[in-house]
């Protein structure tokens, strides 16, 4: 890839599909072992294992991302001015990684604390960029 902004695009797709996957196969796991029958799954997986539940939150916060972080890359991208986004793309990165891990690993407070202050990183971030791109 040729500029930061198309990589990080990439590479928080690719997160969300990881994410995905791993559910996937824990959940056919689930359904081999005969543990839970295919049908009996719920979107939330509210059914099974809080991991499990954190894990369906986690993606859906990734895939439920895509369209405001993602969109504004894809802005910056097509307008050929990724200059606008490409410094702070590995920060908006590493705040999505550390939000998902910290929704991964627990609901403790300061899990939660955690994955709120990588939230808002991403959310200064959004905003810098509207603001950088619609006014230069």
């Amino acid at each position: 890839m040729t500029n930061s902004s198309a990589t990080v695009l990439t590479l928080l797709i690719l997160w969300a599909l990881l994410l995905l996957a791993v559910m996937e196969l824990l959940r056919a796991r689930l359904v081999l072992s005969g543990a839970v029958a295919g049908p009996e799954f719920k979107p939330d997986n509210a059914n099974l294992s809080p991991f499990m539940q954190r894990l369906a939150r986690a993606q859906s916060n990734c895939v439920e991302g895509l369209p405001l972080f993602g969109g504004l890359l894809l802005v910056a991208l097509v307008s050929h001015r990724s200059a606008v986004t490409d410094g702070l793309t590995p920060w908006l990165l590493a705040a999505r990684l550390v939000q998902s891990c910290a929704h991964l690993a627990s609901l403790s407070v300061v899990a939660v604390n955690a994955r709120f202050a990588a939230f808002v990183v991403q959310l200064v971030i959004a905003f810098y960029w509207c603001w950088a791109l619609l006014v230069t």
